[in-house]
């Protein structure tokens, strides 16, 4: 007989119906080997899948899979995961969920959930091999483009960030494939870009916009990343920006999925990322044993 699994459907920083970072949400992973959470990943397609599991040390353990391997951590996978959680196990508004990357807290205000990025040692800022006229060039844009120089930064997810001088040239940015060769690698294998600017005309507005490549080759980008978000937090402590810190993030417009990040940056140097999480759709997989173990 197949086994049944339930999953969920959800927008992460979403303003509105389809807009945010689609996530999958599978309420009760047990029975679930590592492939064939992989293999639903890939079956659903979206940049991350997670899979709700018993935890002995927080309300839930999660585990995030993208179409390729499995992350220690993601944003809009955390915010997505806890709103279900808190359904399921009627566990209020603060609660915990486990990750390879640690234990992390997690807290809502009716439908806008935000966590505490998992940085115990307290975040990693390296600096980037690649210099700001070779950044730059990968990105379609011009040296004078940049703000500063491109750096790794890692709150829970270590990725490459780009500060610009306009939102202007944020939206301007277009990667050149024909030098994905060049592009600098994380700790996960992946080539990611972050780019970011502060708006001058409405201050604690910040675009942003998230570029990755895809299976297969050429570039893709990001709705909402909540990760890189916390690792924007992170870059403001690194750069001695005034404490406490308060930012909206506006990502995903040029993808057609608007989204609305909120940073906060305490005077302690705690980053916390939120957004609104909306539900859209509910269902279940039937799976087939065969040539493979279920896991009692």
């Amino acid at each position: 007989m197949p086994a049944t699994y339930a999953y969920r459907l959800l927008n992460v920083f979403a303003e509105s119906t389809f807009g945010g970072n689609p996530l999958c949400v599978f309420e009760d992973a047990r029975g679930l080997d590592d492939a064939t959470m992989l293999a639903l990943a890939l079956q659903f397609n979206l940049s991350e899948t997670t899979f709700i599991l018993p935890s002995t040390v927080a309300d839930a353990r999660v585990r995030i899979f993208t179409t390729g391997y499995e992350m220690p951590f993601a944003g809009h996978p955390t915010l997505g995961s806890a709103h279900v959680v808190r359904d399921l196990l009627g566990c209020g508004d603060a609660l915990t969920l486990e990750f390879k990357a640690g234990v992390v807290p997690v807290q809502a205000r009716g439908d806008i959930w935000t966590f505490t990025a998992p940085c115990p040692g307290g975040p990693r800022i390296t600096p980037a091999a690649l210099s700001r006229a070779q950044t730059a060039a990968l990105l379609g844009l011009q040296e004078s483009d940049l703000a500063g120089d491109p750096v790794w930064v890692d709150t829970g997810a270590d990725q490459f960030l780009v500060p610009l001088k306009t939102p202007e040239a944020v939206r301007r940015a277009q990667p050149d494939s024909s030098r994905l060769d060049q592009w600098p690698v994380s700790s996960l294998g992946r080539k990611t870009a972050y780019l970011f600017a502060f708006d001058p005309a409405e201050p604690g507005q910040v675009l942003s916009r998230y570029f990755f490549t895809k299976q297969g080759g050429g570039v893709a980008e990001d709705p909402g990343t909540g990760s890189a978000c916390a690792n924007l937090g992170a870059w403001l402590l690194a750069n001695g920006h005034p404490l406490p810190a308060r930012h909206a993030i506006d990502q995903g417009a040029a993808v057609e999925r608007p989204s609305r990040l909120y940073l906060d940056v305490s005077e302690e140097g705690a980053i916390r990322v939120g957004g609104r999480v909306i539900e859209i759709g509910r269902g279940t997989v039937s799976i087939e044993p065969v040539g493979r173990t279920l896991l009692a």
